[in-house]
């Protein structure tokens, strides 16, 4: 903003005063948003994009992609999707700057975001929903791991196996294993020492032969294709799982909003 950190206190002291309460909490080592900052700040930063493009609209530059674009994005599809490919969106708008937040999770995914990705099923809230893609799941494993401990033949196998679990974000609970065969879903409770929340940490230590994982099909490529990992169970892996875009309900989403998600979806499929 071209403020100096006393100039930018001044403010904050102001905008205190001005709403009268404590929006801050200080001490000598952090400064840290207060309960109520960050409410005032997650209702007051969809206003603030308002107030953005009203004010490209009224320069009679509506469609103009440019400014900031604020994105709280899965961290699989950010690092196996998006970021080999960002440079694409980035030199189609050169007016453009990308700021990318990284999470599972979906507790204030808004917050200082224009648009937010993340895979699952959508909740009921006041955010318009797009969905992206269905992607395929997949259960694989290394090929060392294979040979210490044989080939599940079926889903119910798998009891007798250890299983790399993945937390869902919204439950703090281990996502169940769902199959997918020609006669209907089953689901396996499957167990095992190793619990994580990042997938990238997953397929590494499932790379690593510690077990069996469930992983979206999405990025696995090239690990498939050099024998690094081995896909199991293949007759039982119709199960699909989605990805959806999330914006503040407005009347139409801003320029580089829609061109963002535009070029999410094409690449995701590409």
């Amino acid at each position: 903003l071209g403020l100096t950190p006393s100039g930018v206190s001044r403010a904050v002291a102001r905008l205190e005063q001005r709403v009268g309460v404590r929006l801050f909490d200080r001490n000598p080592r952090e400064v840290t948003l207060t309960e109520e900052g960050a409410r005032f700040h997650a209702r007051i930063m969809p206003l603030l994009a308002g107030l953005e493009e009203a004010a490209s609209e009224a320069a009679g530059s509506a469609a103009f992609v440019g400014g900031r674009l604020r994105v709280s994005i899965d961290p699989w599809f950010a690092r196996m999707v998006l970021a080999p490919r960002i440079g694409e969106f980035l030199a189609r708008y050169p007016a453009l700057t990308l700021d990318l937040t990284t999470s599972n999770y979906r507790e204030e995914m808004m917050s200082g975001a224009d648009v937010a990705v993340r895979f699952g099923p959508p909740d009921e809230s006041s955010l318009i929903t797009r969905k992206l893609l269905d992607v395929p799941v997949l259960t694989c494993a290394a090929p060392a791991y294979l040979d210490r401990h044989g080939v599940p033949a079926t889903p119910h196998d798998l009891m007798h196996h250890d299983c790399i679990l993945f937390r869902d974000p919204q439950t703090g609970r281990p996502f169940t294993w769902e199959f997918q065969g020609d006669n209907g879903a089953i689901e396996i409770k499957v167990a095992g020492r190793l619990v994580m929340d990042d997938p990238s940490a997953a397929v590494a230590a499932c790379l690593a032969g510690q077990g069996i994982f469930q992983s979206f099909a999405i990025g696995l490529a090239e690990w498939l294709e050099s024998g690094a990992l081995t896909t199991i169970l293949t007759e039982w892996s119709g199960e699909r799982f989605p990805l959806y875009a999330y914006h503040p309900s407005r009347h139409m989403p801003p320029a580089k909003v829609r061109a963002f998600l535009d070029f999410v979806q094409r690449i995701a499929v590409t």
